[in-house]
């Protein structure tokens, strides 16, 4: 697969993002929204950052499964049930993410929901992947 990051000097800076991604290959991976839950089907963590780093944990094996890694994520949506905490823990979320997934950042988005289907969950992420 080859990817290309386009971030338009006319838009403001991505950070932590990439406004676009062009991806070519041969299969694409769609990856269900992941929560912090456990093998065991219980939502894990008391703070938004032990719950980011578990459902980003669990879309990148959902991902390692299917045949790809981190760098072949070319779309991720984060839906946040509080999105001025998810703005304060940005940095801490953003280390996360670097440890977890790279610096190969997906085009992405975070949007603010009333409640998840795990109702103790804060966060879910979905996306899609493109495989060579």
């Amino acid at each position: 697969m080859s990817t290309e990051r386009v971030n338009p000097p006319r838009l403001s800076p991505a950070t932590g993002f990439s406004h676009a991604v062009v991806a070519t290959g041969s299969r694409v991976v769609f990856l269900a929204g992941q929560t912090a839950l456990d093998a065991d089907g219980k939502v894990t963590g008391d703070t938004l950052p032990e719950q980011f780093e578990r459902a980003l944990a669990n879309l990148l094996a959902a991902l390692d499964a299917a045949g790809g890694t981190a760098a072949d994520l070319a779309r991720v949506t984060v839906y946040a049930t509080d999105v001025a905490a998810y703005r304060a823990r940005a940095a801490e979320l953003g280390r996360i993410w670097r440890q977890l997934a790279g610096r190969d950042y997906p085009a992405m988005a975070v949007v603010e929901v009333v409640r998840l289907w795990d109702e103790e969950a804060m966060v879910e992420l979905d996306g899609f992947a493109v495989l060579p």
